[in-house]
């Protein structure tokens, strides 16, 4: 079993490298990291989630995964 730790390091990684390749080809698109509800109301209340997301610029979507509706766009 992964933990939310490990999770978050994968998926950030994998966010700034599609970040970095779509400002080299599409430089209007902006990225959003998509994060379900539990996860952003748990894990991203802790300092280095905070940290990373300001450190980064990394805009956020929060959604509900079993109601599949988004709760939140954070710039």
């Amino acid at each position: 079993m992964t933990s939310a730790l490990f999770d978050f390091h994968l998926a950030l990684g994998q966010f700034l490298n599609y970040r970095l390749v779509l400002e080299a080809s599409e430089r209007e698109r902006i990225l959003y990291l998509a994060v379900p509800i539990a996860a952003y109301e748990s894990f991203f209340q802790r300092d280095l989630p905070q940290a990373s997301v300001r450190q980064y610029r990394i805009k956020l979507i929060v959604y509900d995964p079993v109601d599949e509706v988004i709760l939140k766009w954070i710039n």
